[in-house]
């Protein structure tokens, strides 16, 4: 078994203890990090290694302890690009586990018959297990699909095995092949409000890198898309085609979907490529775009090989502050309604 590398304060977070004075210790805490902030030296882009460094330090300073706001409702978020390789998989279980770390009911759907996402949050998905592949194809309620992570609480996951991979077959001679997927999440949400209990903040749907019809249903399934896009120029290509797919099954499947969010994974600021592309991104996309990128890291690489995310596996490293940082934008964000048609 791998060795926990979680530090018990990341995942524990004890209360501030009273204050003598009898002052709020919420706001002693948070004086005390705007002085920390404060006295930081200002950024030095001469050297990148102390400016990552610092950046580093502000955001450890600054997470420290944070608890993310609930949101009036379950936000459900497909992350998709068709492109493989930019870090879907990755983005949707770091993001996932920094909003449970922070607190809230996070359930994520492994709907890529790779089952990257299971391996990554230590989910068993061998064959034989109940899986998405049963509630697709069979009709299975999702309550009896889904696994608590062992490492947040507060973390589920509905794992992929590998019979999912036959399952774009079966679905076409399926009734309403496209919205299977929507419905069984539908309701288990409800079963889980009938039973009291706690209501699932965020749903995370995991898709494969083509367009078939575990993607399709994966998008009529979310009523918003979070796009990570790697900063390389294939990325944008892929880019304009994924967003037709989306005016497709909005005008067709969906008309609640729309892109939310937009993140920058596997950044490097020492290129020039790195830099034009994500100056693009965020020309184009300003709304969407969350200032947060992640730059490459080999923390965020080793922790699947642990069956774990980053957040757990090394949370002071530069990847996993990066994805926790997302993960605070992306929930102060209320997740409106934007038209990137263009």
């Amino acid at each position: 078994m791998a060795p926990d590398h979680r530090p018990q304060d990341a995942l524990d977070p004890t209360p501030d203890a009273p204050s003598a004075q009898g002052i709020d210790p919420v706001w002693v805490r948070d004086a005390h990090v705007r002085e920390i902030l404060e006295s930081l030296p200002p950024d030095d882009e001469t050297t990148p290694l102390a400016a990552q460094l610092l950046e580093d330090t502000r955001r450890r300073v600054s997470l420290q302890g944070h608890r993310f706001a609930r949101p009036r409702e379950t936000r459900i978020i497909t992350v998709a690009n068709q492109k493989g390789g930019v870090g879907k998989t990755t983005t949707t279980v770091n993001l996932a586990a920094s909003l449970a770390q922070g607190g809230l009911n996070v359930l994520v759907i492994d709907n890529d018959p790779q089952g990257n996402a299971s391996t990554a949050l230590g989910i068993d998905h061998r064959a034989g297990v109940p899986s998405v592949y049963e509630v697709l194809v069979e009709g299975a309620p999702m309550a009896e699909t889904v696994q608590q992570c062992p490492d947040f609480p507060t973390l589920f996951c509905v794992p992929a095995t590998i019979d999912l991979s036959g399952a774009e077959i079966e679905l076409v001679s399926l009734v309403s092949r496209e919205t299977r997927l929507r419905r069984s999440l539908d309701e288990y949400l409800a079963q889980r409000d009938e039973e009291g209990l706690p209501r699932i903040d965020y749903v995370f749907v995991d898709c494969p890198p083509s367009l078939g019809l575990l993607t399709v249903n994966a998008f009529v399934t979310g009523r918003e898309v979070l796009i990570p896009i790697q900063c390389e120029y294939y990325a944008l290509e892929g880019l304009s085609q994924l967003l037709k797919t989306i005016q497709l099954i909005q005008a067709h499947l969906n008309p609640d979907l729309h892109v939310s969010t937009i993140l920058l994974t596997m950044y490097d600021s020492r290129t020039n490529l790195a830099q034009q592309v994500a100056s693009e991104v965020r020309e184009h996309f300003a709304a969407e775009t969350l200032q947060t990128s992640v730059p490459r890291s080999v923390r965020v690489s080793e922790a699947p090989s642990h069956g774990q995310t980053v957040i757990s596996y090394e949370p002071s490293s530069t990847g996993a502050l990066a994805y926790r940082e997302a993960a605070r934008e992306l929930s102060e964000r209320a997740g409106g309604r934007e038209d990137v048609s263009a």
